[in-house]
């Protein structure tokens, strides 16, 4: 029998052999960086592990957030005397509360201003003197630390009419000053949504104890909805917006 012209032999063997051995060259091969991908995404994994235990520790730690943190200072200074049975106002020790973001705390030269002369030998005192002869500063231990990323402002507080109380507590029957709110978002949020519930006139924002119907005849809903107009406090949406706190 003749074989037609340019007619191709039928390849040897079963199809199924030659299939195989046509898709075996085109085999898929991982790129080298892939041999790096498992190790990556190990470290990952442990990283991740490892940084969310520590952030919600942190968190939910006494130094960061919790109410009822309270450290050893390095003088027993008294604020239940100072502010609460002398009556001295807030703005004498914290002298830059109204004007900036941070509230000063007292240099040593300002404890001497009353303690050169009142119980100037006391054993208490020796830290004060201390500090005033070396010309080292106290170290107080800072109390209520906001997170690095939120942005607060005492000025912008005490001058719309936000008593130091309605953050504070009761710091006049406090011997020492502890936290007294919880700081966190929510909390804060529950102001900034409804201002009007805690303002109140400028001249008693460092008053403690006081109590908007026996200081106005009114109450404090309808005195802070007045404040809120008089200090110019600023919208809703803006005092909830993201951006407002953190910067």
């Amino acid at each position: 029998m003749a074989v037609p012209e340019n007619h191709d032999p039928a390849p040897i063997g079963p199809p199924a052999v030659a299939a195989s051995a046509d898709l075996g060259e085109e085999r898929f091969q991982f790129p080298p960086w892939a041999n790096y991908l498992f190790p990556a995404m190990l470290l990952l994994a442990i990283g991740v592990l490892t940084y969310l235990p520590l952030l919600g520790t942190l968190a939910l730690s006494p130094k960061t957030r919790s109410v009822g943190y309270r450290p050893e200072q390095p003088v027993a200074f008294s604020h239940a005397l100072h502010a609460g049975e002398l009556g001295m106002d807030c703005r004498f020790c914290h002298t830059t509360v109204e004007e900036t973001a941070f509230a000063a705390v007292p240099p040593t030269k300002t404890c001497l201003n009353c303690h050169a002369a009142i119980k100037a030998e006391s054993d208490l005192l020796q830290p004060v003197r201390a500090s005033f002869e070396t010309g080292e500063p106290i170290r107080w231990v800072k109390v209520h630390d906001m997170p690095d990323f939120v942005y607060f402002n005492h000025s912008a507080h005490v001058n719309k009419g936000v008593g130091c109380e309605t953050c504070h507590g009761r710091v006049d029957r406090m011997e020492e000053v502890g936290q007294d709110k919880p700081l966190g978002m929510a909390w804060c949020l529950e102001c900034h949504r409804q201002p009007e519930k805690f303002l109140r006139p400028r001249d008693a924002v460092t008053a403690m104890g006081w109590d908007a119907f026996a200081a106005t005849g009114k109450s404090q809903s309808a005195l802070g909805a007045e404040l809120k107009e008089t200090y110019h406090v600023l919208s809703e949406p803006f005092m909830t917006s993201c951006t407002t706190c953190h910067r």
